[in-house]
């Protein structure tokens, strides 16, 4: 090691040590020091390991924790990025505070999670052992573009990589005949949920990528993904190697399905966490793990934080559920519809850099599905909390329920006054964090990340 690298690493460790002391976090400055002291330095921390690259627009956390835990449980030496910064600051900074300078003689996995546009900033010095994409979804419209841009930026950064195997959905019509040297494995579904074929009119990638033409589809499970065929070109979905064969029952707790002709129970519920269960373990399998450690792991997997996490605030079960948008929102929104008791409802919405600035997306989101529910008080709050107020009187939900509420005690006060005992959180990415930390500092969460 070079001294650039040595002084990179030591000052960086030292960066980590303090923020994690000073202010409970600090995920991402201790990379930039890295970065400022040695702009080559993830070629250093990261060459002993077997790297498991996850991105994508939705389920890039909870994958990552499914896919960290499987190769926890079968013993493997392993280390993630499980607080969710996935920007490259944040990936350094996890392998610097993971790196020794003694050697280990056995093998050494990171599941790393990465934000799309940083796949090729990644790549550039890195070949993964495995990248896998989750699915393309329009998301921070005024960063990204549409999804034809963010599938770009990924394909840019996995051009890099010819050695690296891809694991992709291959319900996602924008992942299928990607002409990539890769050795490509694909998972879906084969199975439908409500026989739906009719593609809804705010779905993302509704025409061909080679001709233009309106997809058809054998099935829908949500938004875009599905059994999808092109009739006029003849584009359709490639074949899979990891299925999810049967859902057998969804509650609001979990989901019983056949993947692979193995019977998993998967301890997240929503259709959504069947995706990420399928890929992760589609992962698994090509990392060599075997079916028994793959569905143990499954079946007691944890939340990873702000994602369907469960507090205890005075009594309520309080479920933070993250949203960002309309795809995920409409599948969190069907989740929550699985629960047939009285049920509190918060709803959260911020327009910070990191959830997007441009709100309007919330009129793409079915929150007129809501309105069947069994729901007592509505809490609104967030830096936008009047546009989502608009929205949900629009969607036909009851004035008379609405609690506004202005800053976090006053939502603190209304979640703790609650007649019924279940509150569902729903959260932009920002309104999560920051009510996460208020919590935090009232003694609510003992761990912040």
């Amino acid at each position: 090691m070079n001294i650039k690298s040595f002084l990179s690493v030591v000052v960086s460790k030292i960066v980590i040590k303090l923020s994690k002391t000073l202010f409970k976090g600090g995920s991402n400055f201790p990379g930039r020091v890295a970065l400022k002291l040695d702009k080559d330095i993830l070629k250093t921390v990261c060459k002993d390991y077997k790297v498991i690259l996850i991105t994508g627009t939705n389920g890039k956390t909870t994958t990552t924790s499914m896919i960290y835990n499987m190769l926890k449980e079968s013993e493997k030496c392993v280390i993630t990025n499980n607080t969710g910064a996935n920007m490259l600051p944040g990936i350094v900074s996890c392998f610097v505070e993971h790196f020794s300078f003694s050697k280990c003689s056995s093998t050494k996995y990171a599941v790393i999670e990465c934000d799309e546009a940083n796949v090729q900033l990644f790549t550039q010095y890195v070949t993964p052992e495995v990248i896998t994409v989750t699915n393309l979804f329009r998301d921070q419209l005024d960063r990204y573009g549409e999804v034809y841009t963010t599938l770009k930026k990924i394909l840019d950064g996995i051009a890099k990589v010819p050695l690296a195997n891809l694991v992709l959905n291959g319900d996602e019509s924008l992942l299928g005949a990607l002409e990539l040297p890769n050795r490509t494995i694909y998972y879906g579904f084969n199975c439908s949920l409500d026989n739906n074929k009719v593609v809804d009119i705010n779905a993302d990638a509704k025409f061909c990528k080679k001709c233009k033409s309106p997809y058809k589809y054998n099935y829908l499970t949500y938004n875009h993904l599905g059994d999808f065929y092109c009739e006029t070109c003849g584009y359709k979905r490639p074949d899979l190697d990891y299925t999810v064969d049967q859902i057998k029952e969804q509650t609001p707790e979990g989901s019983f399905v056949i993947i692979n002709g193995n019977e998993c129970y998967i301890n997240q519920p929503g259709t959504y966490n069947i995706y990420n269960a399928l890929c992760a373990y589609s992962v698994a399998r090509v990392c060599g793990i075997d079916n028994g450690t793959i569905v143990n792991s499954l079946k007691n997997i944890q939340s990873s934080f702000g994602r369907q996490e469960i507090l205890n605030i005075e009594g309520k079960e309080v479920k933070i559920i993250l949203v960002k948008n309309p795809a995920g929102y409409d599948q969190a929104i069907n989740t929550i519809t699985l629960d047939k008791k009285v049920l509190n409802l918060a709803v959260l919405l911020n327009d910070n850099y990191a959830d997007g600035r441009d709100v309007s997306w919330i009129w793409d989101v079915k929150f007129e599905n809501l309105a069947s529910l069994n729901i007592d008080k509505i809490m609104i709050s967030g830096i936008r909390l009047y546009d989502m107020a608009t929205r949900l009187k629009i969607a036909g939900l009851p004035t008379e329920k609405f609690a506004v509420c202005e800053n976090y005690i006053k939502l603190l006060d209304e979640i703790v006054t609650c007649k019924h005992n279940t509150v569902y959180v729903l959260a932009t990415y920002t309104a999560m964090i920051n009510f996460r930390k208020f919590l935090n500092s009232r003694g609510y969460i003992k761990k912040l990340w």
